[in-house]
C-alpha cells in the first residue's frame, strides 16, 4: 500500500503494509485474557520498520471477548 503522507522514518520508503493486533491490558484483563488495546500497525515493506497507532475499543467488543474468552 502507499500513501502521499507516509514515508518510513528509518529508510524513507513510502511503501508499506496495514495490519492490526490486539493485546491485553493489566490487572483483572491479563487475568482473565481480556484483548482491550487494540492497535493498527504500518510496516515498511523495506525495512521492516513498524508504527503502531492505538484505536479505540467499543464497550460492547470488550464484553464479546471476555465472553468469547
Amino acid at each position: 500500500m502507499r500513501h502521499q503522507k507516509w514515508e518510513c522514518p528509518k529508510c524513507g520508503n513510502k511503501d508499506f503494509q496495514e495490519g492490526r493486533i490486539a493485546t491485553t491490558g493489566g490487572g483483572l484483563s491479563r487475568f482473565f485474557d481480556v484483548q482491550s488495546n487494540k492497535f493498527i500497525t504500518l510496516t515498511c515493506t523495506r525495512c521492516t520498520y513498524t508504527e503502531l497507532y492505538k484505536t479505540h475499543t467499543s464497550g460492547l467488543a470488550k464484553i464479546l471477548d471476555f465472553l468469547s474468552g
